[in-house]
C-alpha cells in the first residue's frame, strides 16, 4: 500500500492517479480525514498516558511518605484514568484499523506512460517479435495434440481432482522440466539467486504481497489453518524480506523463484481455456528484483527483456502489450505482458494469449511488508522498490510449443534451445 506520509504529502497526485484508474478519488480524502481523526485521538491517548504516569508517580511518592489518606484521592483518580485509557486506546486503534483498511484500497501511483482504457481489449501493442508459422495441413490445438500423442490425461484428473487439473505424461513431463531448467540456467547466468520457497503462506505474509480482497476467487485457503496455497512464488519471495533492513550495497537483489502455483481460476469458461492453458496447478519460474527507488524503471526494463529473450530463444512468436488503466492491478505502477501466438486457438485461426507479466510495483509492497534499506553513508532509511516478472509458466509455454511446432505427420519438434534438457528427445511423437 502507499505510505500514509506519502498520501499526506501527495494527495492531488494520488487523486489524479485514482481518477485514471476509474476509482473514486474521494477515498483519498476519506483516508486523510480518518488519519486526521486518528492523530487527534492519538494525541488525547498520549495525554492520558502522561496523566497516568504523573498520577502513578504522585501515588508512589505519597505512599513512601506514609500519607495513605492523601494518596487515596490519586488512587481513585487512577482508577478512572485506567478506564478512560482503555476506552481511548480502543477508539484510537479502531480508527487506525479503519484508516489502514481504506488506505489499502488506494492503488499505486500510475506511471505517466500507462495508457487509458477500460479492459484488456484496450491494451496497446508495443511490438511484435518472431514469424508466425504457416501450415500446409489441417492444424490442431494443443489439447488435441496432447491427447493424440498421449501427453496428458484430463479425464482421470477430472475424476480424482476436478476440472482444470491434469496428469502430464511422457515427453510432456520432460518438456515441462526442460523449460524450467532452461529458464533457471538463463537466470543463473544473469546473477539470480535460486529460491525454492514454501508453497503455503500465512495471511500476514500473503497480505504483504497482494490485496487479499482482490484475490478471493484466486487463492486457495487451507481449512482450519492460517495458511494459503501460493498463486505465484512472487508472494513468498517478497515475504522473504518482510521486516528486513537491507544494506544499500546489497542492491540489486535478484531472486529466481522455482515453484508450483495454485489458482482457483473461478468464473473462467471457454473452449480456448481447455487443455492445460488455464489450470489450477502449474509450475512457474519467477523473477523478483529488489532495488533502489531511482533504479526501478531500469530494472523493470531489464526484467522484461529477460522474458523476451526466453521466448525469442524458444522461437515462439509473441507480442508485447502495455496494460492500460482499466486492466492494471492496484499494486502496479507499470505493467507489460508478453502474449504468445497460439495458431490452434480461436477456431484454428490463431490468436495471442498471455504468457508473462512484468510489473513495477515501486514501494507499494515494501511499505506493507516493511522492507527498507539503509541509505549508504547516512542514517536515512527508505523503502525498497520491487519488480516482479514471470520468466516462464510451463503449462502455457508447453501449449504454445505444441501448437507452433506441430508437424504434418502429427509429431512436434522440440525447440532447439531445449535439446540439452530433453534426454535425447528432439521430436515428440506417439509413444511406441
Amino acid at each position: 500500500m502507499l505510505h500514509i506520509k506519502f498520501i499526506r504529502e501527495n494527495a492531488d497526485i494520488i487523486k489524479a492517479s485514482e481518477k485514471r484508474r476509474d476509482h473514486d478519488p474521494k477515498v483519498v480524502d476519506q483516508v486523510l480525514e480518518l488519519d486526521q481523526n486518528w492523530r487527534e485521538q492519538k494525541g488525547i491517548l498520549q495525554n492520558l498516558q502522561q496523566q497516568r504516569n504523573t498520577t502513578s508517580e504522585q501515588i508512589n511518592k505519597l505512599m513512601k511518605q506514609k500519607k495513605k489518606d492523601e494518596a487515596q484521592t490519586f488512587i481513585k483518580e487512577m482508577k478512572q484514568l485506567v478506564e478512560d485509557l482503555k476506552a481511548q486506546e480502543e477508539k484510537t486503534n479502531n480508527l487506525k484499523k479503519e484508516r489502514d483498511s481504506l488506505q489499502k484500497s488506494i492503488g499505486n501511483v500510475l506511471e505517466d506512460s500507462v495508457p487509458t482504457g477500460k479492459s484488456d481489449a484496450d491494451n496497446p501493442t508495443i511490438k511484435e517479435v518472431g514469424n508466425k508459422p504457416k501450415f500446409n495441413f489441417p492444424i490442431k490445438d494443443h489439447q488435441e495434440i496432447m491427447q493424440d500423442l498421449d501427453l496428458v490425461d484430463l479425464d482421470t484428473a477430472a475424476k480424482v481432482s476436478g476440472s482444470r487439473f491434469y496428469y502430464l505424461k511422457n515427453d510432456a513431463v520432460l518438456l515441462d522440466l526442460a523449460l524450467q531448467r532452461f529458464a533457471i540456467d538463463l537466470l543463473r547466468e544473469k546473477g539470480f539467486d535460486l529460491i525454492y520457497p514454501p508453497f503455503m503462506l500465512n495471511r500476514a505474509a500473503l497480505a504483504g504481497g497482494v490485496n487479499l480482497s482482490e484475490f478471493e476467487d484466486t487463492i486457495y485457503k487451507i481449512e482450519d489453518e492460517d495458511l494459503y496455497l501460493i498463486g505465484t512464488s512472487e508472494h513468498p519471495l517478497v515475504a522473504l524480506k518482510q521486516n528486513v533492513l537491507i544494506e544499500e550495497s546489497e542492491f540489486p537483489i535478484k531472486l529466481c523463484g522455482v515453484s508450483a502455483c495454485f489458482r482457483k481460476e473461478a468464473g473462467v469458461h471457454g473452449r480456448d481455456d481447455k487443455g492445460i492453458f488455464r489450470v489450477h496447478q502449474f509450475n512457474k519460474i519467477e523473477e523478483i528484483i529488489y532495488c533502489k527507488p531511482e533504479e526501478s524503471k531500469k530494472y523493470f526494463d531489464y526484467a522484461q527483456n529477460l522474458s523476451e529473450e526466453i521466448f525469442t530463444k524458444l522461437r515462439i512468436p509473441f507480442r508485447v502489450v502495455q496494460i492500460c488503466t482499466g486492466d492494471i492491478g492496484n499494486k502496479q505502477s507499470l505493467q507489460y505482458d508478453i502474449e504468445g501466438w497460439f495458431p490452434g486457438q480461436n477456431e484454428k485461426n490463431g490468436t495471442y494469449r498471455e504468457l508473462t507479466s512484468c510489473s513495477n510495483c515501486t514501494d507499494y509492497q515494501s511499505v506493507t511488508l516493511n522492507t527498507r534499506f539503509q541509505v549508504k553513508g547516512t542514517e536515512e532509511r527508505e523503502y525498497a522498490h520491487i519488480i516482479n516478472n514471470t520468466a516462464i509458466a510451463t503449462a502455457r509455454a508447453i501449449a504454445a510449443i505444441l501448437e507452433n511446432f506441430q508437424q504434418a505427420d502429427g509429431t512436434v519438434k522440440v525447440p532447439e534451445v531445449l535439446h540439452p534438457y530433453m534426454s535425447g528427445v528432439t521430436v515428440i511423437g506417439k509413444k511406441k
